[in-house]
C-alpha cells in the first residue's frame, strides 16, 4: 500500500502564497510605473470606481480591507492628480460619491492593459495553466468564505 502524501507546513504554505503574491504585485508595479505612472494599488482602486456608481471612501475601505485613514490618503492624492472627483451626496451633505474623471477612465483602461499583458507573460512563463485554473478557483472560494465572515477587517 502507498505511503499518504506529507502535506506542506502551512506555515510554509503561507510563506509561498504571501512570496508568490509580493513577487507578481512588484513586478506588476514596475510595469504600470515605467508604462503610466501609476502602482497596482491605484489601478485597483481606480477600476473598482469605474465598476461601481455611489462609491464612498468607506466603501473602498471595506471592499480592500484597509483602514479608512489609509482609504482617505489615497483618494485625495487620486483628487490632486485628477483622477477622481467628489460629488455631493444628495441626502448627506457630510458625504460625497466619488467617480472617476475622463482623464481617470482613460488611464485605468490603457493601464489595465498592461496590466493584463504583464500578469499573463508572467504566468505562462512560471506556472502551469492547469494548476492555475484549480488554484483561481480555490482562491476565490477562499477570499469569498474570509469576506463573507469579515475575516481580516482592519480595526481603524
Amino acid at each position: 500500500m502507498a505511503e499518504p502524501m506529507h502535506e506542506q507546513p502551512l506555515a510554509e504554505v503561507f510563506d509561498d502564497l504571501v512570496r508568490c503574491q509580493l513577487r507578481l504585485y512588484n513586478a506588476l508595479d514596475e510595469a504600470l510605473r515605467s508604462q503610466h505612472g501609476i502602482v497596482v494599488s491605484q489601478l485597483l482602486l481606480l477600476r473598482y470606481l469605474r465598476e461601481h456608481s455611489n462609491v464612498r471612501a468607506i466603501d473602498l475601505a471595506e471592499h480592500f480591507a484597509i483602514g479608512i485613514g489609509s482609504t482617505s490618503k489615497a483618494v485625495e492624492r487620486h483628487v490632486t492628480m485628477g483622477w477622481i472627483a467628489r460629488v455631493a451626496h444628495p441626502s448627506d451633505r457630510r458625504s460625497s460619491f466619488l467617480e472617476l474623471t475622463d482623464s481617470g477612465r482613460l488611464l485605468v483602461d490603457d493601464a489595465e492593459g498592461t496590466f493584463d499583458r504583464t500578469f499573463s507573460e508572467l504566468l505562462a512563463a512560471h506556472a502551469d495553466p492547469d494548476f492555475l485554473a484549480t488554484t483561481a478557483s480555490s482562491l476565490h472560494l477562499l477570499r469569498s468564505s474570509l469576506e463573507q465572515h469579515a475575516v481580516g477587517r482592519p480595526v481603524g
